[in-house]
């Protein structure tokens, strides 16, 4: 008795356990992974809290804000602008337009490189927004087909408990029919 206490005190003794420490180091610890996927997720959501907490945050932050929220908008409705002085007066839009054919070739670039930058940081953050929407439908389509498999197959078999002969089914049907309907307590 005395060697076997030995052998699992030196295993499983001092506090330790040698078997779980070995394991661990093929395989994570679920328990302690769960809590640090849920540190780092505490984390991220105090970040974003803290990001768009009003409290603190003086007159020039707010405007800043409302500043960097104009810039598609503005384009958007300058576009449909310039369509309709271009309907409305065709004289106003044709000196306009003459007047950015003036604009040096350099400025375009420049303005080019402004915006591309400015939305392509959006388009980017979007894009990877859809891909990950994208695969979480992907996910989804095993459970759709067994969904719709499970749905024909209870049509298939009503089909097939209708079409079948089945005498004690023909008189429960009956006996359904000539029962008096109970009256409404109502």
């Amino acid at each position: 008795m005395g060697l076997i206490e030995k052998l699992f005190s030196m295993v499983f003794g001092g506090g330790r356990n040698v078997v779980k420490e070995t394991a661990e180091v093929f395989r994570e610890n679920a328990e302690a992974g769960a809590v640090r996927a849920k540190d780092v997720q505490v984390a991220a959501m105090e970040g974003f809290s803290a990001e768009f907490r009003q409290a603190g945050r003086g007159g020039f932050d707010r405007i800043m804000d409302g500043v960097n929220r104009l810039p598609r908008p503005a384009m958007a409705l300058g576009c449909l602008g310039l369509f309709v002085s271009a309907m409305v007066n065709p004289v106003w839009f044709a000196e306009r337009m003459a007047g950015i054919a003036l604009v040096p070739e350099p400025l375009w670039w420049l303005l080019g490189v402004v915006v591309s930058f400015y939305f392509g940081a959006r388009h980017q953050a979007k894009g990877q927004e859809f891909q990950r929407a994208i695969a979480g439908t992907v996910a989804r389509v095993p459970d759709v087909v067994r969904n719709i498999r499970d749905v024909r197959s209870l049509e298939t078999n009503s089909q097939f408990l209708s079409g079948t002969d089945n005498a004690a089914l023909r008189d429960w049907q009956k006996n359904q029919k000539s029962r008096p309907v109970p009256a409404s307590d109502h």
